[in-house]
């Protein structure tokens, strides 16, 4: 999958509990930010998950959807950021 500027990475970082894929995909799909990709594992009760999305028919503000996911975080007791891919990858590289 090529990966561009509409493009960007959410990670999802905390403790399990029902409702968290839930929670996030539904405010993306709220914001038509669609899900390209998605990896979850649970580790001893940690619940870590990464996505892949598609920002090209975003209906929000960059800046507002990462305050929304802040503030859904809060609520879900997880910490979720989101990036371009870009940025992602200059962070992630050895």
């Amino acid at each position: 999958m090529q990966q561009d500027k509409n493009t960007a990475v959410v990670s999802v970082l905390g403790k399990d509990r029902v409702g968290i894929i839930a929670g996030i995909s539904n405010l993306l799909s709220e914001y038509n930010i669609n899900i390209n990709d998605i990896s979850q594992t649970i580790l001893d009760d940690i619940f870590t998950m990464v996505m892949i999305v598609d920002l090209k028919d975003v209906v929000i503000e960059e800046s507002d959807i990462s305050d929304k996911l802040r503030e859904l975080g809060d609520k879900l007791g997880v910490q979720i950021t989101i990036q371009h891919t870009e940025l992602f990858n200059k962070m992630h590289r050895i």
